[in-house]
């Protein structure tokens, strides 16, 4: 089925590589040149194998693999986690802050109501216990109250 191999190698020549110059195709008139900088267009090779053909083509350059990108040391679960956490704590802080700031309101509205009785009282006090009559003198007239039969006679 497979022919045999052959039993005598070809005389060995050396590898003989050829710079042709490339020939550019005629583009129609109607079609639009687009210039093209010297370095873009790529070199053709010609090798000539030992049994004597000859190999005409582009260089390819090898293709470069993607790097591949570094894995974090932390998951961005636990990132988020560790973010969340943060964020509620600065909320709880701030949470104190108001009722503690409310807290302090209401003592502050409970010390007014105190003052404000205490003035009030003091005036009323002022008012029933200051003689309008003659140089500081108070008079009481009492007198002998008789109560008969849930009556009261005064």
């Amino acid at each position: 089925m497979y022919p045999e191999p052959a039993r005598h190698a070809p005389p060995e020549r050396p590898v003989e590589v050829h710079q042709p110059t490339p020939i550019t195709p005629a583009v129609p008139a109607t079609a639009p040149l687009v210039r093209v900088q010297p370095g873009t267009t790529p070199t053709v090779a010609s090798v000539v194998l030992p049994d004597g053909r000859v190999v005409t083509g582009y260089a390819i350059e090898p293709a470069k693999p993607e790097p591949v990108a570094a894995k974090p040391p932390v998951s961005r679960a636990a990132v988020n986690i560790a973010l969340g956490g943060i964020g509620f704590g600065a909320m709880c802080g701030g949470l104190i802050l108001l009722t503690t700031f409310i807290a302090a309101l209401a003592a502050l509205i409970h010390q007014l109501i105190v003052l404000a009785a205490v003035i009030f009282g003091g005036w009323v006090a002022v008012q029933v216990f200051t003689s309008r009559g003659a140089g500081g003198q108070t008079t009481v007239n009492i007198r002998k109250a008789v109560i008969k039969r849930n009556k009261f006679y005064g």
